[in-house]
């Protein structure tokens, strides 16, 4: 199974969020399962970190603008590397890859990354596929928005976000013959 990890670039290594990437990585892939990441730091590369060091096969989704922006190439734990030219093709194919996208704590792109998503599972762009959410600052995101413009938001495109903060959680959306 085909899993992508959005998550900020900002966490250092020696960071909570950056350790428990990693983990989430690691996990993933003794399970079998290939992560698809942007590919730079923070938590991709954490994430990448996690899954190389347990022998999985990490795609890094990386793109030319974000490249000339940042001047730095992908982390030295993708196996595999998808560069295209924009920060939204490399969006769109970070969403259309997966069998399952897990969102950990982020900015803007993150969250771009997670409403784009969403976005296309309602307008049925794409299949529909479970987002989990990890961290209580997305669940109250989300849930503010829910009630704040719940008469735009059909209550089946809701089932579509889970809401987690363990690997544990994370794991019980999975479907059941590819939990870790």
């Amino acid at each position: 199974m085909k899993l992508t990890i959005f998550g900020g670039s900002s966490p250092l290594p020696e960071s909570n969020e950056y350790q428990f990437a990693y983990n989430l990585g690691y996990a993933l892939a003794l399970a079998g399962h290939t992560v698809l990441t942007g590919g730079y730091m923070g938590t991709m590369e954490a994430t990448s970190k996690g899954a190389a060091e347990a022998g999985g096969h990490v795609i890094g989704v990386t793109c030319e603008e974000i490249e000339r922006w940042r001047k730095r190439s992908h982390n030295p734990w993708v196996k595999e590397e998808w560069k295209l030219e924009t920060l939204h093709e490399r969006m769109i194919k970070l969403i259309d890859s997966c069998d399952t996208a897990i969102a950990l704590p982020g900015g803007p792109g993150t969250l771009a990354e997670i409403v784009l998503m969403w976005n296309r599972i309602q307008i049925e762009a794409i299949p529909s596929v479970p987002i989990i959410l990890v961290g209580d600052e997305w669940k109250k995101i989300f849930l503010l928005f829910y009630q704040e413009l719940n008469g735009y938001i059909p209550p089946a495109s809701i089932e579509t976000i889970k809401f987690a903060n363990t690997i544990e959680e994370i794991n019980s959306y999975l479907p059941f013959e590819t939990r870790i």
